[in-house]
């Protein structure tokens, strides 16, 4: 489903919670950004894997098998791209959008350490890269993760000054 409405461009897919559907679902997120944004390669293929990252915990932790997990791709020309990603709520790990943000909040600590080869998905990729990251309960259960990437500096666009030199910044 494809929706225009002033300058943006929202695209709504429906999968079932089969990660063999993902190869399908990166291929088209990153010919999508390819074609409609103005992101560097580098930041479309890091946005691919953002979206990767949401979709597989949606289906991994969120939805039991037989059930869907609904992707919403929201392109405003010149500004952004969104991914929110809804899962069911009927996985084998039940947790609130709140907890989730806690959980979150904890790994991207200065000093967390990561005990185990899983679980930094959600900090070192998508927490990393996206501008903007909300979690939010369905009310018919489950979680919806929206997730925003700026296509412009909206820092140094809104103020004119240059980053703090003791910052890094991956372009």
């Amino acid at each position: 489903m494809k929706e225009n409405t002033n300058k943006n461009t929202k695209i709504t897919i429906t999968l079932p919670t089969n990660a063999y559907f993902m190869s399908g679902i990166r291929d088209f997120t990153l010919n999508m950004i390819k074609n409609t944004t103005n992101f560097p390669e580098k930041w479309a293929f890091r946005f691919q894997s953002v979206v990767d990252e949401l979709c597989n915990n949606a289906i991994e932790y969120g939805s039991a098998p037989g059930s869907e997990i609904r992707i919403n791709f929201i392109h405003k020309k010149d500004e952004y791209i969104e991914i929110q990603v809804e899962d069911t709520g009927t996985g084998k790990n039940k947790i609130t959008a709140e907890q989730l943000k806690k959980l979150l909040e904890e790994r991207s600590a200065p000093g967390y350490k990561f005990t185990g080869i899983r679980g930094r998905g959600l900090v070192k990729i998508v927490g990393e890269w996206t501008d903007e990251l909300n979690f939010e309960d369905r009310k018919e259960g489950g979680i919806k993760i929206t997730a925003k990437k700026f296509l412009k500096d909206a820092r140094q666009k809104e103020t004119g000054i240059a980053q703090p030199s003791n910052q890094l910044v991956i372009n």
